[in-house]
């Protein structure tokens, strides 16, 4: 795991880090976008582009938003390594935290 995705991203999922991303390790899930902890290379690309401040290096990740770092994990369980979030498109779920989190928005 190198960078995560917080909690400000919830029901905003601008994209401009997708856009950013080198690889192609930023994938969408129905709430949120999550960063592959295996394809990520720790670019820090996505970081300044995103307008909500919501993606962190591993280790600033703020207390508050700590179980972030676990779900953008999780949510690959059964998704795997595709090798690129453009092959896969948007992904009809999220870790069932955030799927669980009331509507959220930018200023949140």
């Amino acid at each position: 795991m190198t960078y995560v995705i917080a909690e400000p991203c919830v029901d905003v999922l601008d994209r401009a880090c997708v856009e950013e991303c080198p690889v192609d390790c930023i994938y969408e899930g129905g709430r949120m976008l999550y960063i592959h902890p295996d394809e990520c290379v720790d670019c820090g690309a996505c970081e300044p582009v995103c307008p909500v401040e919501a993606i962190f290096y591993e280790d600033d990740v703020p207390a508050e938003w700590a179980d972030y770092t676990r779900a953008n994990v999780d949510f690959f369980d059964d998704l795997g390594s595709p090798g690129g979030a453009s092959k896969t498109g948007k992904v009809a779920k999220d870790d069932p935290m955030v799927a669980a989190l009331p509507p959220m928005g930018e200023d949140h």
